[in-house]
């Protein structure tokens, strides 16, 4: 952009939580965030179904769902003040604990943590039948140390990079979704640019997208194997994975109509099903 287009990043948790991120750019204070599920659903909220536990697991499942409803997610962004830049990742979301578990019965004698903005993995806990712990993620490493919570959704990523991991024993081996998320720009900054640089700005976004989503599947996978190395229990859910799923659907039809509708949660399924064998 021959210096018109100059970004500034600020990094590793000192604007906050993700919910300060959104604040300050509504707010004019910053421009843009790079958030997780939770940050995407506090400006879209509908976007929390591509959380949804049990629905997507699998990357091919994730890539199918993201190209077929890209322009449906990027108008609700476009009707909420923002532009969607990029979509980002974060490894496969799993189940671990300083106890021991194996089935979603287990879950109810710990004290597992929900973040505090977001309503899916909540509700996944409460049709479980264990009483969430609300909390932000600076405050997760914390809660570990004193026993406020013993149980965290994560991907073997995240539990290393936050080191969340040196609290834990155990590690779920079935993953119940992908930690997504991505970036937005606020609406009024990005179309204040000229066209070419509006292009080269979500081009060099989806970019980097691509190059960072290698990475992060690599390193999510390097960190697991990581973990084993270093000691902690692999959970092989698979023998109860009838009462996981059924917990995860009943999920699903609970935050249907209060977080999405059905009309978007069926075309996430058909997306889904679009690539599996008949």
């Amino acid at each position: 952009t021959e210096g018109r287009v100059e970004l500034r990043f600020y990094s590793g948790g000192s604007q906050g939580d993700e919910r300060d991120f959104i604040r300050k750019v509504r707010a004019g204070q910053m421009d843009a965030a790079g958030v997780t599920t939770t940050g995407l659903g506090l400006v879209a909220r509908p976007v929390l179904v591509l959380a949804s536990p049990g629905l997507i697991t699998e990357y091919d499942e994730l890539e199918r769902t993201r190209t077929a409803l890209d322009d449906r997610f990027g108008k609700l962004f476009e009707d909420n003040g923002f532009v969607m830049m990029n979509w980002g990742e974060a490894g496969k979301n799993r189940i671990f604990s300083s106890d021991a578990f194996a089935k979603p019965e287990d879950l109810k004698k710990l004290r597992p943590w929900a973040w505090k903005d977001d309503p899916v993995f909540a509700e996944y806990i409460g049709v479980i039948g264990a009483n969430p712990v609300r909390m932000g993620v600076p405050e997760v490493y914390g809660g570990l140390q004193t026993r406020m919570v013993d149980t965290v959704p994560a991907s073997a990523l995240a539990a290393v990079a936050m080191q969340w991991y040196t609290r834990l024993n155990y590690m779920a081996k079935q993953n119940f979704g992908i930690i997504i998320g991505g970036s937005f720009i606020k609406k009024e900054k990005f179309y204040a640019l000229t066209e070419h640089d509006q292009k080269v700005l979500l081009d060099t976004a989806e970019r980097a997208a691509k190059a960072s989503e290698k990475l992060a599947r690599r390193d999510d996978e390097r960190a697991y194997q990581s973990l084993i190395k270093r000691g902690i229990t692999v959970v092989d859910t698979a023998p109860h994975q009838g009462a996981w799923d059924a917990a995860a659907e009943q999920t699903r039809k609970n935050l249907t109509g209060r977080v999405y509708s059905k009309s978007l949660l069926d075309a996430v399924e058909a997306a889904i099903a679009s690539g599996q064998a008949p």
